[in-house]
């Protein structure tokens, strides 16, 4: 007889004894509850004592019209939101067998998103169901792609985190692209891509409403088929399932929620993450491993989030809140705290535990390093000059040469000494991002991680777009100084959560994308709190641009270089080292933990500086370091230096293609880097795919 056998049972509390009734019932009057807070809160001075008057039978006409007109819609919309999120999350994380799947993580919400501000961009006033439409397309393709990618999502958690955050990286630069080609038709779509349940009317309800519980009720239909799922597909094959097909009806489901939900109210995020994972953590014998009541629970504790999300954030900043700033800001934070959860609890056995991923060529010999090393200096240079030529008015290598000997009119004087910082500023970017993503890579054992995916890029992009609304004038030293103290903070955070008993780049990368997306959210809430209209300024900052840049601004990177590129070097030995595995630096004598730090202190520095430099700038520190190794090998040595050249190049071209392209308007840097980075992040998923399956 088995140990297991012989334990005595936990006692019977009052929790474990609930059924699946008693759940469904406490969890519906708390939220009936929540819901009647709701509607006491808004803008007016209609409060709880008018509303129970007119629901004795009072006949408060401002209250009715404050009721109809503005709070009950509002609620509805959180409602039907709920509803579809929360099933959407359960659907998902039981197709892919993860729990960190959701509408969010397989870049659902971001494709949907997509669709709908394509549509207003090109000036399309869409009946509502056609808006719809578009939105689960978009969102279809996207869930499409990242489940591809991933092998489905159930091979390894970080695979599918992965792909759907640059999935949802490439989809967001080319939303942000349509926002600043077409400011006029799109104002307003940035703070709604946030998640707004401001309504004046039931007409999106009650007409996406229907389509919601349409969904919902399918789902339950096949729910006795999606328990079977759950045993495995060698099981559910066995016992007579149709494994692919209940997964493809089990997505479209699910996309089709979520395209309703972003319709009625914007991507709001983390909501499908949050609803099923919670209901999970109820005791078996409320039966919520079975689908019919996973569902419906998972629906009702959606609704609840988002109405204690609306709820605390217009207690706690105001009725106006409810107009300026979006809920699902409130969101996306506690979504980001429960995905930290779930990464410090899941042990990821997937294949991106075992460096490297992805193959790289063996080491060249050192004739070959020195020709690559020449050519890429040489390619770096043209850039450089393309970078001085290239623009709205196109210059000759002429105009260059007399510009350098002082010997220009006015006129060409002017329009290259409003360049060069600019192409500086590409170059030098460039070079501290690649230098930055080379020591992450080294460190995490992780040749998909980068400091953007670590958190460290939001963060930094927090403060410095906090000092810049707060204080319009600071200077380049204090945004540096903003820009640097909230890069330590995403790092310490990321650093310090990751740790368990050591230092896992599985952890490592999870909890550096729900950093990354708190912080994202904390940006926002910042843009639209202070100026809800100043997409401008916004996207600036998180697009990466480098336009208006001057020479004062470029010393902060200058120092940053100065001081880390050194200190990298010298520790190229021992990054070497770390790359290999966890045992090979100890048996070795190699200081692990300062070495770590030293080089991850490094990397924040440089990200930090080049944040203040230009914004928010992706993928530089992903792409350059793999290139590099797959041109000269592995080693530091040579990696180091091929690695800053490769980044200054692909940030200087990116910067360059923006600014002719589609001249007098310009394309930020950052959202060149990304389209260009995404597809190359994607082909390594897609390359090292095998592996998972």
């Amino acid at each position: 007889m088995s140990s297991r056998l012989l334990t005595p049972a936990p006692p019977a509390t009052p929790l474990r004894r609930l059924g699946t009734a008693g759940v469904f019932t406490i969890t519906f009057a708390v939220t009936v509850v929540v819901a009647a807070v709701h509607l006491t809160q808004g803008t007016s001075s209609i409060g709880a004592l008018d509303l129970l008057g007119l629901a004795l039978g009072g006949e408060n006409q401002e209250a009715v019209r404050v009721l109809v007109a503005s709070r009950l819609p509002r609620l509805l919309a959180a409602v039907a939101v709920g509803v579809a999120l929360g099933a959407a999350g359960a659907l998902l994380q039981s197709v892919a067998r993860n729990p960190m799947a959701s509408p969010d993580t397989l870049a659902v919400s971001s494709g949907a998103y997509l669709a709908v501000v394509a549509a207003a961009a090109f000036g399309l006033t869409l009946p509502l169901p056609i808006s719809g439409g578009l939105a689960f397309l978009g969102g279809l393709a996207a869930a499409a792609l990242v489940l591809a990618l991933s092998a489905g999502g159930r091979t390894s958690t970080t695979r599918l985190i992965l792909a759907g955050s640059a999935t949802a990286l490439a989809l967001s630069s080319l939303t942000n692209l349509l926002m600043i080609l077409f400011e006029e038709q799109t104002t307003g779509l940035f703070a709604w891509g946030a998640g707004s349940l401001t309504h004046t009317d039931f007409g999106a309800v009650s007409q996406l409403g229907p389509v919601i519980a349409l969904v919902l009720g399918l789902a339950m239909l096949i729910g006795p088929r999606l328990d079977i799922l759950g045993l495995g597909d060698d099981a559910a094959t066995v016992l007579g399932l149709d494994v692919r097909s209940l997964r493809l009806q089990t997505t479209l489901l699910a996309v089709m929620a979520s395209a309703a939900a972003v319709t009625v109210a914007g991507p709001i995020g983390f909501v499908g993450l949050c609803a099923p994972v919670i209901v999970r953590l109820l005791p078996s014998s409320a039966l919520v491993h079975r689908h019919r009541v996973l569902l419906p629970l998972s629906a009702l504790v959606g609704v609840l989030i988002m109405l204690c999300a609306d709820v605390a954030l217009r207690a706690t900043l105001g009725g106006q809140a409810g107009v300026e700033v979006p809920p699902g800001v409130v969101t996306t934070v506690f979504g980001a705290v429960v995905m930290v959860w779930l990464a410090r609890r899941y042990r990821d056995a997937g294949p991106t535990r075992q460096p490297p991923t992805v193959r790289t060529t063996a080491a060249r010999s050192r004739p070959g390093f020195w020709i690559i090393l020449t050519a890429c200096t040489a390619l770096l240079a043209g850039a450089v000059v393309l970078g001085m030529l290239g623009g709205d008015a196109w210059l000759l290598t002429g105009d260059l040469a007399n510009w350098l000997q002082g010997r220009t009119g006015r006129a060409l004087t002017y329009v290259l000494d409003q360049r060069y910082p600019r192409v500086l500023a590409a170059v030098l970017t460039g070079a501290a991002l690649a230098v930055a993503g080379t020591a992450v890579q080294a460190v995490c054992r992780n040749p998909l991680a980068e400091p953007g995916v670590l958190g460290v890029t939001a963060g930094a992009g927090v403060g410095a777009i906090g000092l810049l609304t707060l204080v319009p004038l600071a200077g380049i030293w204090s945004m540096s100084a903003a820009a640097g103290a909230g890069a330590l903070v995403a790092f310490a955070l990321v650093y310090g959560l990751s740790w368990r008993g050591g230092l896992s780049s599985d952890r490592l990368v999870l909890i550096g994308v729900a950093v990354q997306s708190a912080s994202t959210a904390i940006t926002v809430l910042i843009i639209v709190k202070s100026d809800p209209w100043d997409t401008a300024k916004a996207l600036t900052w998180l697009s990466g641009s480098t336009y208006g840049r001057e020479p004062v601004q470029l010393i902060p990177i200058v120092l940053a270089l100065l001081v880390v590129v050194p200190l990298v070097a010298w520790l190229r030995r021992d990054l070497d080292l770390l790359a290999l595995d966890e045992d090979s630096p100890r048996i070795l004598g190699v200081p692990l933990e300062p070495v770590r730090l030293a080089a991850l202190g490094g990397a924040v520095l440089l990200t930090a500086t080049a944040v203040s430099a230009i914004g928010v700038v992706g993928f530089v520190g992903l792409v350059a370091p793999h290139a590099a190794r797959a041109l000269v090998g592995g080693h530091h040595a040579r990696v180091l230096p091929v690695a800053a050249l490769l980044g200054a190049l692909l940030v200087s071209l990116a910067d360059t293609l923006g600014r002719t392209v589609i001249a007098p308007a310009q394309v930020p840097a950052g959202l060149v880097t990304a389209l260009v980075g995404t597809p190359y992040f994607v082909w390594l998923l897609w390359r090292s795919r095998s592996r998972a399956a």
